[in-house]
């Protein structure tokens, strides 16, 4: 692969990643990432074209607004440096094909669901709704193929609901939000069914691994809720890496 090739893709990453950040802030809050133009957060003003540019502004103006100081968060340029790095990565794994164009939409959709989940504990439909839907269109052109979508897109739907409904019925209370099962419905239209079973194990383990570890620090209990949008979103990016090897070698104990 041309390392020219790399760099440009992951030039086109960072500005990605700088218009997932406007997704990112304003999905939760309803507003439109179309207009008005990027602005400070805190005193409203538009920022000028040179107070945009992927993560260069960010580390000149010392992470603060140059007009009323008020800090620039940390999660703009790691948005921006991990969209770079994932679209360069897609480009080494995918190579310059139509399959490469379809990961990096569904990476940029994941990546916003990380953190819109992580920040505020939901998961836009806005998102995980035009992203099954664009999935399942791909897959007819595209791995993983039409049946496996619909039966990702069933079963990803379906098993979070069947988990929660349990839940509900042995502890009283809500387990799984709705959020997460359009999430793993998308998930599964991406990436076909078996990679979708794959994602919820590792978002699962992760999730597992995550809890305990917040109630052995004291910083956690039982009842604590936490982001699983943000595991699955891990997960599935794992999955659709890594994930046929991961089942090969699974598989290959049987």
């Amino acid at each position: 692969m041309p390392p020219s090739l790399l760099l440009g893709f992951a030039a086109a990453g960072f500005i990605v990643g700088s218009f997932l950040n406007v997704c990112i802030h304003r999905l939760p809050r309803r507003e439109s990432v179309v207009w008005p133009g990027s602005r400070c957060a805190s005193c409203g003003r538009t920022l000028a074209w040179y107070e945009n540019i992927p993560v260069a502004s960010w580390l000149v103006l010392r992470a603060r607004c140059r007009t009323c100081g008020a800090p620039i968060s940390p999660i703009y340029p790691l948005v921006e440096t991990a969209t770079a790095v994932v679209f360069a990565g897609g480009l080494a794994v995918y190579g310059p094909t139509p399959l490469l164009a379809v990961r990096l939409m569904f990476a940029s959709a994941l990546i916003v669901l990380f953190v819109i989940d992580l920040q505020h504990r939901i998961l836009p439909n806005a998102i995980t709704l035009p992203g099954a839907a664009l999935g399942f269109l791909a897959s007819w052109f595209l791995p993983p193929g039409w049946f496996s979508s619909l039966v990702g897109i069933a079963a990803g739907a379906g098993i979070p609901l069947a988990i929660a409904e349990a839940y509900r019925r042995v502890r009283g209370q809500e387990g799984l939000g709705m959020g997460d099962v359009k999430m793993l419905a998308m998930v599964g239209a991406f990436l076909g069914w078996p990679l979708m079973i794959l994602t919820l194990v590792i978002a699962s383990f992760a999730g597992s691994i995550a809890g305990l570890t917040l109630l052995a620090s004291g910083k956690g209990t039982m009842q604590a809720a936490l982001p699983f949008g943000t595991f699955l979103a891990l997960g599935a990016l794992v999955a659709a890496v890594a994930g046929r090897p991961i089942l090969a070698w699974y598989l290959s104990f049987y």
